[in-house]
């Protein structure tokens, strides 16, 4: 189940292991920029005691001074 705080989706996940692959499927509706919606799907591969990373993008990108 997800729930938006601000302009952020957050979503609660729990009991994964590391025989578990994370389907995610994006839909992306956007007029403005896009001439129709479009579909991404991904499988994240996870591991034991690890973090899900999101996948960055350069601009405006913040993130990679905290990525040890």
């Amino acid at each position: 189940m997800g729930r938006w705080e601000g302009d952020t989706l957050v979503v609660d996940a729990a009991g994964f292991n590391d025989r578990t692959r994370l389907d995610v499927t994006i839909t992306i509706d956007d007029p403005v920029m896009y001439t129709k919606p479009f579909t991404v799907k991904v499988t994240e591969l996870l591991l034991p005691d690890s973090d899900v990373l999101e996948t960055v993008c350069n601009e405006n990108e913040k993130d990679a001074a905290h990525i040890k």
